[in-house]
């Protein structure tokens, strides 16, 4: 088995993933994944296709990623590893499908407009 690309993006961020067969070794952005993400609930965020689909320790993953918040960067990264564990068997959808991983949230920033303060705030309207 060659190495599988896949990419997966929230809000901002971009993430791309590289897997390979291994021992279990996750590295973002060059650097060890425990000190990536500092907190419990990325982590498990992160890592929530391969528990469901028990490949927690099958594979040596490499992951770029770029924009958005610590946040956004977890759920790409999580998107592009769902998508990767699609490739690797396809029984795999079965299981990550009804969770809700393989789904693109769409929800973006909405713009600020001019004449306005932000999005949808206005400047404080004076009567007199």
């Amino acid at each position: 088995m060659e190495v599988i690309h896949k990419i997966g993006r929230r809000k901002t961020a971009v993430a791309r993933v590289y897997l390979s067969p291994g021992k279990g070794n996750i590295t973002v952005n060059k650097r060890t994944f425990d000190n990536y993400f500092s907190t419990d609930t990325l982590k498990y965020k992160v890592k929530q296709p391969l528990a469901l689909t028990n490949n927690e320790d099958n594979f040596d993953i490499n992951i770029n990623v770029s924009g958005g918040g610590i946040t956004g960067q977890a759920e790409a990264i999580r998107l592009a590893l769902s998508r990767a564990m699609c490739e690797v068997d396809a029984e795999n959808r079965t299981t990550l499908k009804p969770e809700g991983l393989l789904t693109r949230d769409p929800r973006m920033v909405e713009r600020k407009k001019f004449g306005q303060k932000k999005a949808r705030k206005k400047f404080q309207f004076s009567k007199r």
